[in-house]
């Protein structure tokens, strides 16, 4: 792998497109012509203006409803559960929470769509590092692997496993106990069935990953129902004392004072202009948080049949449904409890069935958040195993993490012979499985050394600040793109006004997030100062050897 200057990044973008892009091809085609396309008949590496990157590391035997259940299982974890009160402790009325709830689900499918575009648009696998690359230069593209892979994946999956441990222990009654050793090692064990499970096979996973997100469906169908439920036996009887109470009492969108997690009071009438603002910021930080792994779906885009009609289906019907469940669940969470409460609670729908129907519900309201947030480790640890191929097949990685189907230390013969797929296209591995276990293994490491020596709240900073600064940086090269190469085949193009919003709102979520977490912004520095330093070692050391990147 050698370094690039400009000049030669804009001749491999060009070699990429000759023979990537044919030139007949009408970049707006609509789905039908697309749909139509035929594959390569040879089964070799190629690109395809509706499946992409012909053969490759993974067969091609997913499909939009796969791809649809993997953004919902990522998608919809923790946050709905514990991000209502932060929240509602950051805005004057619950009308203005459910609002913020409905802007941080429209800026997330915003930023699906633009990614969806690049999905369909440039070929490769491991999500925005070969978008970066394409775009801006093979360095771009590094660093945002090595992001993903030593920092933000490794720190969600460690966040989730927290969560999942917090979630047992608040159902027993039990607070404060997210920094003991006792709490991380359980966290670590939980991380470490959710890999061995991703690692049998991807057939394997997706199952599962299908009965974890009826799970979700139903917790949510649970809570609203319940919300309902209130409704109908108020409007029969009015005066019988059941849920919260203030939902029919007072006005939704009225400024009532906050009461925040640590007793303080905001009252709101006495703000300034200035810090109303920041309270929005900071609600609105926490919802993007829960809408967190919109993105998910571009990660699989190289294991679809048809990316370019699947990948934008699955984004425009899982987003909306998200945001739909989102604002329904909080409004039965103000239906179901007085509104102080809701503002205090991190974990409201636990809170809420024990409130409403007793200990025992809200013993099992927590054995359904542990199954929900469990759905979304497994779906976060699928990804994460494939990001760590692709760099490595981009010789960004060490090539021990290319290997799928076995724990190995170098590649044979067997890892590089194909076999046929039910879909007709090369399949690399004849072996069971098709999990990628190397790289499986060292996700889950660095996420169990991300718990042992990190907290919740500070890795969710970590985890915003380097995920937003890629997603600036791909939203803003999807802009780039637009006018450098207009011509570019797009079998999805969303108007330009969506990458715009949401590069607005991502470069502004970065500076926060910086200038209110600076040691969470340092460490992240230096993570990609080391980062580039092993980047610029590793093409030197190509370069004595005669090895020349791809």
């Amino acid at each position: 792998m050698s370094s690039e200057t400009p000049a030669s990044v804009d001749g491999e973008r060009t070699a990429l497109l000759s023979s990537q892009h044919p030139p007949t091809h009408d970049a707006d085609a609509d789905v039908d012509d697309i749909a139509s396309a035929e594959l390569s008949p040879n089964g070799t590496d190629g690109w395809d203006p509706e499946h992409g990157v012909v053969g490759g590391t993974f067969s091609r035997n997913l499909g939009a409803l796969e791809a649809f259940a993997i953004v919902i299982s990522i998608v919809i974890g923790s946050g709905v559960f514990t991000s209502p009160g932060s929240i509602d402790t950051n805005v004057p009325s619950p009308g203005a929470a459910l609002i913020v709830w409905l802007i941080g689900g429209v800026l997330a499918w915003s930023g699906a769509m633009t990614m969806a575009e690049l999905g369909t648009a440039i070929p490769g696998e491991g999500g925005v590092q070969p978008y970066l690359k394409y775009i801006f230069g093979d360095a771009f593209g590094f660093l945002a692997a090595w992001t993903w892979i030593v920092a933000v994946m490794p720190a969600t999956l460690a966040i989730l496993s927290i969560v999942f441990v917090e979630s047992i222990y608040s159902a027993a009654g039990v607070t404060g106990e997210g920094d003991r050793l006792v709490h991380k090692i359980l966290s670590i064990l939980i991380l470490s069935v959710i890999g061995v499970t991703n690692s049998i096979s991807t057939k394997a996973s997706t199952g599962l990953n299908n009965f974890f997100v009826v799970v979700k469906f139903v917790t949510i169908a649970a809570v609203v129902g319940t919300g309902i439920a209130v409704i109908i036996l108020h409007s029969s009887a009015p005066d019988r004392d059941v849920g919260g109470g203030d939902w029919f009492k007072k006005s939704w969108f009225a400024f009532r004072d906050s009461i925040n997690p640590d007793g303080s009071i905001t009252d709101w009438t006495r703000l300034s202009q200035w810090e109303m603002f920041g309270h929005y910021s900071a609600a609105l930080y926490a919802a993007l948080w829960a809408y967190s792994g919109w993105d998910k779906a571009i990660y699989i885009s190289a294991e679809l049949s048809t990316p370019g009609v699947q990948l934008p289906l699955a984004i425009n019907t899982a987003l909306p449904t998200i945001i739909v469940c989102f604002i329904t669940a909080n409004a039965a969470y103000y239906i179901l409890l007085p509104w102080n409460v809701v503002s205090t609670s991190d974990s409201v729908a636990v809170t809420a069935f024990s409130t409403l129907l007793g200990p025992g519900f809200g013993i099992l309201a927590a054995v359904f958040i542990c199954l929900v947030v469990a759905g979304s480790l497994l779906g976060n640890s699928f990804v994460a195993g494939r990001m760590a191929v692709a760099a490595a097949n981009m010789e960004w990685f060490p090539e021990v993490f290319s290997i799928v189907g076995r724990i190995g230390i170098k590649r044979t013969a067997d890892d590089d012979t194909a076999a046929p797929a039910e879909n007709g296209l090369g399949a690399p591995k004849a072996s069971k499985s098709d999990a990628p276990i190397n790289s499986i293994i060292l996700s889950t490491a660095l996420s169990a050394l991300y718990i042992l020596f990190g907290n919740f709240r500070a890795l969710l900073t970590f985890n915003g600040l380097g995920e937003f600064t890629f997603f600036f940086l791909t939203v803003v090269g999807a802009i780039v793109l637009r006018f450098r190469e207009p011509d570019l085949a797009r079998p999805y193009k969303p108007t330009i006004l969506i990458p715009i919003i949401f590069s607005l709102v991502s470069g502004f979520v970065v500076v926060r997030g910086a200038a209110f977490a600076p040691t969470q912004a340092v460490i992240l520095l230096g993570l990609w100062a080391l980062g580039l330093a092993f980047y610029w070692a590793r093409n030197a050391y190509q370069r004595r050897s005669g090895v020349v990147s791809s």
